[in-house]
């Protein structure tokens, strides 16, 4: 049990350093907390919430995962390499394909509930 807590407790010091040090992370929480505000205010399904959940977890563990790889090939390989330069940008592509995605996800949930309220649907 002592090991899980331990775990536990590594896990949640990423969590922090992640939102409090990489700007990407900042930035995507605050896009985050505004879908999850307009969920509340559009009254989203349960269905539309698990979507949305899936996709602002996504969008955030992979630019966890950019931001891993970013530090280790810069601390591993500190001067400039097409290999390098090819991992690290793949790994921000995959980020960028996710919020793509996702955004078009939020499209396809909010515009119809926008588009009803102001009476043209």
């Amino acid at each position: 049990m002592k090991r899980f807590i331990n775990s536990l407790g590594y896990a949640l010091n990423g969590l922090r350093l992640f939102f409090s040090k990489e700007q990407n992370g900042q930035i995507q929480s605050v896009v985050a907390i505004l879908v999850i505000v307009a969920g509340f205010a559009f009254h989203i399904s349960l269905t539309e919430w698990m979507i949305m959940l899936v996709c602002i977890a996504l969008v955030l563990a992979l630019e966890m995962m950019n931001s891993v790889i970013e530090k280790l090939t810069d601390h591993l390989h500190p001067t400039r390499h097409d290999q390098v330069k090819w991992v690290k940008d793949v790994a921000a592509g995959a980020v960028l394909w996710a919020a793509i995605i996702s955004a078009i996800i939020g499209a396809i949930i909010f515009i119809p509930k926008i588009f009803s309220l102001t009476g043209k649907a």
